[in-house]
């Protein structure tokens, strides 16, 4: 754990120092509270003036620290350890820094939000290349270029004002493909369900933030808003895609023998 720890500290670190400087002045980022569809409640403190979408970022760092404390299910390696602590060090570090963005409504915060989501979907296929390699052809200094590029592409919301949209989609995209390939050669029934599910949560993260305000016109939709239930979605796909990843390797280990 504590290497883990170690690798996913010092970038977070050094993302939260450069977020803090004039470096990201030109990127397009929401810093009202009229950007949520959930009304603020008068005499609350600033970090619980949104109590619902404050409250649910709760849920990652519980959800992280459960994957991160769970015993492997089965044999479990070290370095198989190793990437379920990584991904889940990054749940329990991705709730502060959402709470955040909402309890400050600054810049910094904010693009902190937005480039922390990068590394966390581009540690999916690094997990998914070691299932696929193996512990003996997985490469250490390969997945930390692939970390790297993913981090150093949130450039690209310096250049364009969707650009944090463009890289995120791409991000999204190649999970999806990797997951799907790996099921496809590696998989079973039950991992095959945890994908759809996490492939759904994914969607409905996405929907549901896109349609916050249309959807508070209905009164199931003012206080739980679909800014909170996407959150919801989130944090079910960060779930399911645990579950994925962790079963995927007895699957694969049963499919070798038959």
């Amino acid at each position: 754990m504590k290497s883990a720890l170690l690798h996913v500290s010092v970038p977070f670190v050094l993302c939260v120092a450069w977020a803090n400087t004039s470096l990201f002045d030109g990127v397009q980022v929401d810093l009202s509270s009229e950007h949520y569809a959930e009304q603020r409640v008068a005499g609350l403190p600033g970090f619980l003036a949104m109590p619902c979408n404050c409250l649910v970022n709760l849920a990652y760092s519980c959800m992280g620290l459960y994957w991160l404390l769970r015993p492997g299910g089965g044999p479990e390696t070290s370095r198989s350890r190793y990437m379920r602590e990584v991904f889940a060090l990054m749940a329990v570090l991705y709730g502060p820094v959402q709470w955040t963005r909402l309890a400050l409504l600054r810049r910094a915060p904010a693009v902190l939000d937005q480039w922390f989501t990068l590394p966390i979907f581009a540690w999916v296929p690094v997990w998914i290349g070691f299932i696929e390699r193996g512990p003996a052809k997985w490469s250490a200094p390969h997945a930390a270029a692939h970390v790297l590029s993913s981090i150093l592409s949130y450039g690209l919301a310096l250049v364009h004002e969707r650009g944090f949209e463009l890289t995120l989609g791409c991000h999204v995209a190649l999970a999806v493909y990797k997951g799907v390939r790996v099921q496809l050669a590696h998989g079973d029934s039950r991992t095959r369900r945890y994908l759809v599910l996490a492939v759904l949560s994914c969607a409905g993260f996405v929907v549901l933030k896109l349609l916050d305000h249309c959807l508070a016109r209905y009164r199931l939709f003012q206080r739980l808003t679909g800014h909170f239930w996407s959150k919801v979605c989130d944090v079910m796909q960060f779930h399911f895609s645990f579950c994925f990843l962790s079963a995927l390797p007895r699957s694969a280990a049963r499919r070798a023998q038959e």
